[in-house]
């Protein structure tokens, strides 16, 4: 098993996928690929939320979402900016009462939320993500 914090060694992702012991995380990485046509490149982060290796999913430049993993299970991370705001908003009450409540709780920064969202399954919370991420995409 990988150190998720040993930053000498940069782990694939189907070893993140082994740490996190959840099949829902490579559904996630193939599930990006078939969408996006993006692949999740492992970068490494000293931030103080969570130190280790994460994976960014990014096209044309932009980054749609962050991973981390966790064991058991991981966090993604989609910031909702200006831009996308008006549109996220509209289709909110049409989301799980999860997510919504991740928008609602989450405080405004410079016109973005950080979004982020504990995945263990491929259900509805994860079927939202995948909206929210598709509106980070479209918005320019």
């Amino acid at each position: 098993m990988i150190d998720i914090k040993d930053k000498g060694y940069c782990p694939t992702l189907e070893e993140i996928g082994e740490y996190t012991g959840n099949p829902v995380f490579i559904q996630f990485c193939s599930d990006m690929k078939a969408q996006y046509d993006c692949v999740g490149k492992a970068e490494f982060s000293s931030c103080s939320w969570m130190p280790g290796w994460n994976v960014k999913f990014k096209k044309a430049g932009k980054n749609l979402c962050t991973v981390y993993p966790q064991e058991g299970f991981f966090t993604i991370l989609i910031v909702a900016g200006a831009k996308e705001r008006p549109t996220v908003e509209a289709v909110f009450q049409s989301c799980a009462p999860e997510v919504q409540e991740v928008y609602e709780q989450t405080k405004s920064g410079n016109g973005q939320k950080w979004l982020m969202f504990d995945v263990e399954d491929a259900d509805e919370i994860y079927r939202d993500i995948f909206r929210l991420i598709r509106i980070r995409r479209r918005a320019k």
